[in-house]
């Protein structure tokens, strides 16, 4: 079924949701019901709280309304009819929306389906009866304030899937399934990545010894990655002026969610940076700059603050404090499509490496919205088509977004799939003809007169914390053996007559730079062998009376049961080779 179809069958099945809403309970008051990502959902002001027990009762009530296979009446009437009808009803979120829409100018609809009158614009099915009962299910409940407004009263929320058959709806429900097994905020804490801490505050999180190595590893592949395209590391305070950012357009934009800092000793406003752009212009800005030093590339680990709501922090995805493969490049107008093609090769090369498909979102401003933004339609209009442009010439699959693009400038978002097919936005880079006007940075020009730079914004992976979220999710916790925590543990089968030797081998791996552990406990080889499984290490090394006579080890990878056995040098090599290769 064409994405529109399926759009059109979910917000319908919203409403056949309504209408069991209203059997169960007549004196209901709705909200909105649209259809979103495989499913829909609507938002319900009841007499009482739901409980999960509720959605069964409500899934057949849905069914016996499918079954009935009622049409759906739509009728266009006028603004005062509609508040007439609405009132009568005693719909009072109705009477809102009807306001919105006559302020707006725009025409007023409503859909009739067995007893159940809904303002909406449309479109539906046909009927009830072309839903499909065995390939609908009501998901979970959640609160949701009227309008999205906190100010506003607190509804309850109904999220419901809907597919085109009922083998469709047992895939995804087997996908989600997946997707809670493999959750990273649950992942993390059972193989000892990283803990939240309340004294702490929340969305900041704390790395283990074993969750700061592998966040080390992204950012060493990262800076492995830009160095070989140019890209120097810089680093930069956590702290600024307020100033920075009301040159930068920062402070008008975003001054509600950057962290502010006071001084005990100097009255002048301070922000926690939420971004490193401004920062970097001041590097270019330190000294005269000709267009032979043209491009400056620049990059940046410093931490990132974000004043995010307490609601909306999840896990690693979503946090307070962050940091980015943030760099940067300033460079003439003719560079812009080399620069840009530099940095699309790393991307292709990091997603490859950690095996995630791709696509390219080309994200545009929304011309119906400049106050949104900074800067002319006409800049805006060229720097898009030199984006476009760049994207065709190198033969990239894209899609286009409009209202995507970040304040300054368009951008290109890659927009990545992950094991589950899920998709998360990861790397960007933006195109900036903005904010090196704002700060007044020049350069001299080959015919001695002062131009401005372009400023190119660009991340690799984006944020290595929300990125490790994703990569545990991604592969389950079973990290590749060069990004593991853990790359060897060593098991004796009897410490007492083989620990010695244990010791031996995870010196020698330890020198080779092989991350390392010897499990030395009292526990069975059974059990330590589970253990090992359990913690996803890539790699067990069995160690018994053969192995210490032949300078051997027995070597188990994860996921399979046979064992090879190995010269300890031979085992090196291998897994050397491996991690050089990062397979």
């Amino acid at each position: 079924m064409e994405k529109n179809n399926l759009e059109t069958l979910r917000h319908s099945t919203a409403h056949v949701l309504a209408t069991a809403v209203l059997e169960m309970f007549p004196e209901a008051k709705f909200g909105t019901g649209p259809a979103v990502e495989n499913g829909f959902y609507y938002d319900f002001d009841l007499p009482r709280t739901l409980i999960p027990e509720d959605l069964p009762l409500l899934e057949e009530k849905m069914k016996a309304v499918i079954k009935t296979n009622f049409p759906f009446e739509r009728a266009e009437i006028s603004a005062a009819e509609a508040r007439a009808d609405f009132t009568k009803l005693g719909q009072t979120y109705k009477l809102e929306l009807i306001a919105d829409l006559e302020k707006a100018g725009e025409k007023i609809s409503v859909y009739k389906t067995n007893g159940f009158v809904d303002l909406c614009s449309g479109p539906h099915i046909e009927s009830t009866g072309k839903i499909n009962p065995t390939a609908f299910k009501l998901t979970k409940i959640s609160g949701a304030y009227w309008k999205a407004d906190e100010k506003n009263p607190q509804m309850q929320r109904i999220y419901g899937v809907v597919f085109e058959s009922k083998e469709k709806l047992k895939e995804y429900l087997h996908m989600q399934e997946e997707a809670e097994k493999r959750d990273h905020r649950k992942l993390g804490k059972e193989l000892g990545l990283f803990i939240f801490s309340d004294l702490v505050g929340p969305g900041l999180p704390i790395y283990t010894p074993k969750g700061a190595t592998i966040r080390r590893e992204i950012i060493n592949y990262s800076n492995e990655l830009q160095s070989s395209i140019g890209y120097q590391e810089v680093h930069t305070p956590n702290i600024n002026k307020a100033e920075l950012f009301k040159i930068s357009g920062h402070y008008d934009k975003y001054k509600e969610d950057m962290l502010r800092v006071v001084s005990n000793y100097t009255k002048e406003e301070y922000f926690l940076k939420p971004m490193s752009c401004p920062q970097h212009t001041q590097i270019f800005a330190s000294q005269m700059r000709s267009y032979r030093d043209l491009p400056l590339r620049i990059a940046d680990f410093a931490n990132l603050y974000r004043d995010e709501k307490p609601g909306e922090l999840s896990g690693l995805t979503r946090l307070r404090c962050f940091c980015q493969d943030d760099g940067h490049s300033f460079c003439r107008e003719d560079q812009i499509k080399d620069e840009f093609s530099s940095v699309l090769g790393a991307i292709k090369q990091a997603m490859e490496t950690y095996v995630m498909d791709y696509k390219i979102r080309l994200s545009f401003w929304d011309p119906q919205h400049p106050e949104k933004y900074l800067g002319d339609a006409a800049v805006w209009e060229k720097s898009q088509k030199l984006l476009e442009d760049i994207l065709i010439e190198n033969k990239i699959e894209y899609f286009k977004a409009e209202g995507e693009a970040a304040i300054y400038g368009p951008k290109m978002d890659l927009i990545s799939n992950d094991s589950l097919g899920r998709k998360w936005q990861i790397s960007t880079i933006q195109l900036d003809f903005i904010m090196p006007q704002r700060f007044n940075l020049t350069y001299i020009d080959s015919d001695g007169k002062e131009k401005t730079p372009v400023m190119i914004h660009r991340a690799i992976v984006g944020s290595p914390e929300r990125f490790l979220g994703i990569l545990i999710e991604h592969y389950a916790g079973a990290f590749p053996t060069w990004l593991a925590p853990v790359q060897a543990v060593i098991i004796p089968v009897s410490e007492e007559k083989f620990g010695a030797y244990a010791k031996d081998v995870e010196t020698r791996l330890i020198a080779s730079g092989v991350r390392v552990e010897l499990d030395a406990s009292a526990e069975g080889l059974g059990k330590k062998i589970r253990d090992a499984e359990k913690q996803k290490i890539p790699y067990m090394l069995v160690v018994g009376e053969k192995e210490m006579t032949d300078g051997s080890v027995a070597v188990r990878q994860r996921g399979d049961k046979n064992q090879e056995v190995l010269k300890v040098d031979e085992f090196v090599a291998k897994i050397l080779e491996e991690i050089k290769n990062k397979k």
